[in-house]
């Protein structure tokens, strides 16, 4: 018997002892006076309970079917769905299998059935709350998750390269075989291609963002020397501004993100039977991204929309590429890579000589070199054979052409050029 049962029962004794008069007994009630009556006629036969509802303690009637719920608990039990949530599996069940139920009565059922259990949540580190951005396109994040997203299936499918925007969490990204600049420039391309370029984007200080400091270099020295890598230099032509996160924190909304994909996205791969990257790729842009976007994404404080479009003077293929300078020989020739090439008789002009070019070695595999905003004609020529070097006093340079540490230029002219589609799914095969 509730408290408030309590206090009708008390009313209704006071009335019967003659005490206070059934009108005082209604507005203290909020039911009428025939009421008051009614119940003090039922109090002579049924006692106390006449407070007591009458359907108290039965079935109701719009409860669901046994049999709605053990269908339910029949899938929940499958290996596939072993580490499903409550919230997911409701969507899940009426997604695949019609049973439209809410996350509170599947918690119930799987509870009930031990395959969930119920515990309080604990007080996380708190760190400072930063509003969102006002308007669309304004800000984007940027990062990459490494997880096992196929759980092993078929093949090894280890990065998603995820866009988020800042003001509304839509998203868009791609699964990739290796975390680097090749394969997130390849992300850039589709990006700006699709929504086009945002005001700016928010990533870590990853070697393919930011230059590492040199031993005893300021952070103040470090900007003055204005270094920076070949997608901070594709970002400063397309004329996105970069900024830097010094904390996973800072740039939660895309971390949190991937905390969703690893619990929702691991499980839809699951089910959609997913064991390529190739297949993974089109189950990302033809479910989980709209699905994501419809569910998630919110509307920003102001309705303009800051990605700017592409122009005829921007070039992607140009920007989204490994870009080096080289100085013309005096025989017309540049070396890039370890090779020489022969600029075309119809190019040379007087006072090329000794001057700088662009060289492009692009997402396709292609090898462009530009002077003075003009691409030149050239051909691939015998290396120079190098005099035998005396015998050196001091340990030799380090090659800075030979492509450093990482050695992902290593047999590129050897095979052929993969189109942007293949850069971006396949990666560097050898990096």
């Amino acid at each position: 018997m509730s408290q408030e049962e309590r206090d009708w029962l008390d009313w209704l004794k006071r009335v019967r002892d003659g005490v206070i008069t059934q009108r005082l007994a209604a507005q203290q009630m909020g039911i009428t006076d025939r009421w008051v009556r009614t119940l003090l006629a039922r109090m002579g036969k049924e006692g106390d309970r006449v407070v007591v509802h009458g359907l108290c303690g039965q079935l109701s009637n719009r409860r669901i079917a046994e049999v709605v719920q053990a269908k339910a608990v029949k899938f929940l039990k499958q290996a596939e769905w072993h580490d499903f949530g409550p919230t997911f599996a409701s969507e899940q069940l009426a997604k695949r299998h019609n049973i439209d139920v809410s996350k509170e009565t599947v918690r119930g059922w799987m509870i009930e059935a031990g395959l969930w259990k119920s515990q309080p949540r604990k007080l996380k580190e708190v760190h400072g709350w930063r509003p969102r951005r006002s308007c669309y396109g304004e800000l984007v994040q940027w990062d990459t998750s490494d997880h096992d997203w196929l759980e092993g299936r078929g093949d090894g499918v280890r990065y998603l390269v995820r866009m988020i925007d800042d003001a509304t969490s839509r998203s868009w990204g791609r699964f990739v075989r290796h975390d680097g600049t090749r394969e997130n420039m390849g992300v850039l391309w589709e990006y700006v291609e699709r929504f086009g370029r945002p005001a700016e984007v928010y990533t870590d200080r990853h070697a393919m963002f930011a230059v590492t400091p040199r031993a005893g270099e300021s952070e103040e020295q470090r900007k003055q020397a204005d270094r920076v890598t070949q997608i901070g230099r594709a970002l400063r032509e397309l004329g996105i501004h970069w900024i830097p996160a010094y904390s996973p924190q800072a740039k939660g909304r895309v971390e949190r993100s991937f905390g969703t994909d690893q619990d929702r996205l691991v499980k839809q791969l699951r089910l959609a039977k997913v064991k390529t990257m190739q297949g993974a790729n089109e189950f990302l842009e033809r479910e989980y991204w709209p699905e994501w976007n419809e569910r998630f994404a919110q509307r920003p404080a102001q309705a303009a929309d800051l990605h700017r479009a592409l122009t005829p003077p921007i070039d992607l293929a140009s920007s989204l590429s490994h870009v080096e300078t080289r100085v013309i020989a005096n025989d017309y020739t540049i070396s890039f890579a370890g090779r020489r090439f022969q600029l075309a008789r119809q190019d040379a002009m007087a006072g090329m000589r000794r001057q700088p070019v662009r060289v492009e070695l692009r997402l396709d595999g292609s090898l462009k070199v530009r002077y003075q905003g003009r691409y030149l004609e050239m051909t691939a020529c015998g290396e120079k054979a190098a005099a035998p070097a005396p015998e050196p006093r001091t340990p030799p340079r380090k090659n800075h052409n030979a492509g450093g540490k990482s050695h992902w230029m290593d047999g590129f002219f050897e095979r052929p050029g993969p189109p942007l589609w293949m850069s971006i799914g396949d990666g560097n095969a050898r990096g």
